[in-house]
Formats: structure tokens, sequence, C-alpha cells
């Protein structure tokens, strides 16, 4: 398989339904930022020496490709049936870990800063990427169908991380940095 086609050269892509779109469209934008995403998951993999919590990162990875797939296959796509689509039963498999993570966590009295060990820093970045993904996929469900699962399933991965992040300052030793408001 060639890396480069040259089909890009002239500023579209090839969506996997065979239609040619812009490559500014939002589509792309809500696509790409869960590239970036997934990316981040594989910084944070790179500092990550806790093998629960990385075996975790690696299945949000391979999740992460899957909505990819999703997003960049409209729904009404002839070619729908081959990609594996994000369902609502993925959001509810976050949920319990997100309870089993909390559980193992002090209760947070107060806002938090992001960072600490390289790893929480990593997964903190990762959060945020996800919600900007969060809300391209807002703005693109505005113009087309992409189904309710993908946004649930978005929603529940940025507080995943948020507690992953709490859950590696934890194992790595750094303590949380509390938000001081100054007047």
């Amino acid at each position: 398989m060639r890396i480069y086609t040259r089909q890009g050269d002239q500023g579209q892509t090839t969506l996997f339904d065979g239609k040619r779109v812009s490559k500014d469209h939002l589509r792309l934008a809500t696509y790409g930022t869960v590239d970036e995403l997934n990316s981040w998951l594989g910084m944070a993999l790179s500092v990550c020496r806790h093998e629960p919590l990385r075996m975790m990162l690696n299945q949000l990875q391979h999740h992460l490709f899957d909505l990819g797939a999703d997003l960049a296959t409209p729904l009404d796509s002839p070619n729908s049936g081959l990609v594996n689509r994000i369902e609502l039963r993925h959001a509810a498999e976050m949920e319990k870990q997100i309870d089993a993570v909390t559980a193992e966590l002090p209760p947070l009295k107060q806002f938090i800063l992001p960072g600490g060990s390289p790893l929480a820093a990593h997964l903190h970045v990762a959060r945020t990427v996800c919600r900007r993904a969060e809300r391209h996929l807002v703005e693109l469900m505005r113009e087309e169908n992409t189904g309710e699962a993908p946004l649930i399933y978005l929603n529940r991965l940025s507080d995943l991380l948020f507690v992953l992040a709490r859950l590696a300052n934890k194992l790595d030793g750094h303590a949380e940095t509390p938000w001081q408001k100054h007047a």
C-alpha cells in the first residue's frame, strides 16, 4: 500500500463511501480531532508504567479508531455496514470504569489544575482534545445525522480521561494542585 496517492493535492479527500469533500469539511475536522486525541493517548501510553491503565488506554485507542471510521462514514452510506460503529454500550462501559476509578480516589472538594506526573499531564491534554472533538461533533450534528452514540461516547470519554489523570497522579505519587481563586 502506497502512503501517498496525490488525490488530496487539490484540497479534497475521499470519505469511505467514495464521496469527495473539502479537507476543511466539518466531518474531517471532527474525525481529525478524534485522530489527534488518539495520538495523545499514544503519548500517554509512552510514559505509562501501570499495566491495568495501559490496557485501558490501549482499548480506548482501538475504540477511537472505530469512532474515526464511524465519523468518516455517513450513516446513509452504502459502506455503512462495513465499519464498526460506536454504540451506547461503549459509553455504558465507560461509566462503569469511571465509577471504579473514582472509588479509588479521594473525593474532590475543589477544582484542580491539570498537570502533575507526565502521564497525568498527557491525559489532561487528551481530555481537552476530547472536548474539542465533542464541540466539532455537536456542530456536525446540526448539519448531518451521525447518530447519538458518538456524542455520548465522547462526553463520557472526557470524564473518564479526567479520572484517569487523577488516578495517574495518585499512582505516580504526585499531589493534585488545587485551583486557588485570585482576587
